[in-house]
């Protein structure tokens, strides 16, 4: 048996996971670091400490639930593979891999945060063939509304973007609004759930780039005018759907029939889904553990770094 360990310390949560190439089995444990009430993120430094506390615990809960002889340890060492992309959150999972690799002698794979998230959302479709052809990838989170071209997970070629505001920030500003935690994705969707009025959207979006920033503008005049809360975050749910839908369209036109796959936490979201399902043709979404931050990609891409890696469908 052969098994990866995978590390990702992103500006949100800690994870830590387990591939084991023979079974084809993920084996995930991850912790939210914490954000004081009323806050909308956090100071690097504070993601750094938190980090640094819980990635030990993470790791013992992990390696308690099996003995691994592990083949290498990768880890995210940066959100995105391009020039300038840093954040600090990464080094406290750079240094952990490092010194992990070090004392068990074995290989030591750096990749990034964004390749993680596409290798989860690839593996979770169960369609393995999707690692060795071109598709268009979402990366929807609070730090990007990224559409993307990608080779599998290794070679991404940026299509369009979010020109300010990301989605997943857009979300967080309203549920903090209405008094919810941060990150407040999951109590915004469950508040639209409860709305049956139907919405209609107004969007910015330019082929396949788009503006946000409106939709913030938008939300904080209806709540100042007495909406009900579960409309406006339906609204601005539905928002987010209609300027995804839009962006897909506007590839698809320049890449006809290739396969549309979804990530991110945003993407968790079963009203987006729902939404964005019924008007792009080849959509693909996947479980909501495989869409938030995770670790899962992180150790997958490890395994096909060293090799090991069937191309079979699941």
């Amino acid at each position: 048996m052969a098994y990866y360990f995978g590390i990702d310390t992103s500006n949100y949560t800690t994870s830590a996971a387990i591939y084991d190439t023979d079974t084809r089995a993920v084996t995930q444990v991850k912790k939210l670091l914490t954000v004081r009430p009323g806050e909308r993120g956090l100071r690097q430094s504070d993601a750094v400490f938190q980090h640094t506390r819980q990635l030990p615990e993470l790791t013992e809960q992990l390696f308690s639930q099996n003995t691994y002889h592990l083949s290498a340890v990768g880890v995210s060492a940066f959100p995105r593979r391009q020039e300038g992309s840093y954040m600090p959150c990464f080094l406290a999972g750079v240094n952990a891999a490092a010194a992990f690799a070090l004392g068990k002698g074995i290989p030591l794979i750096h990749t990034t945060h964004q390749q993680g998230h596409i290798a989860a959302a690839l593996f979770a479709t169960g369609e393995r063939e999707l690692f060795e052809q071109e598709n268009l990838v979402f990366h929807v989170s609070g730090g990007t509304t990224d559409l993307l071209l990608c080779q599998g997970a290794e070679r991404i070629t940026p299509l369009g973007t979010s020109q300010d505001l990301y989605a997943g920030q857009a979300v967080d500003r309203l549920g903090v609004k209405l008094g919810y935690p941060f990150p407040a994705g999951a109590y915004v969707s469950e508040q639209a759930a409860q709305c049956t009025e139907k919405v209609h959207p107004k969007v910015s979006v330019k082929g396949v780039n788009c503006s946000l920033s409106g939709l913030e503008n938008q939300y904080t005049k209806l709540l100042a005018e007495g909406k009900d809360p579960a409309y406006v975050c339906k609204y601005c749910l539905i928002c987010v759907a209609e300027t995804l839908t839009r962006m897909a369209r506007a590839a698809l036109e320049d890449h006809p029939g290739l396969p549309v796959v979804f990530a991110g936490g945003v993407m968790s979201s079963d009203l987006i889904r729902t939404y964005v399902s019924a008007r792009v043709p080849g959509a693909r979404f996947v479980p909501g553990k495989f869409a938030s931050d995770n670790a899962i990609g992180v150790s997958i891409l490890a395994a096909r770094e060293q090799g090991a890696w069937q191309t079979t469908s699941m």
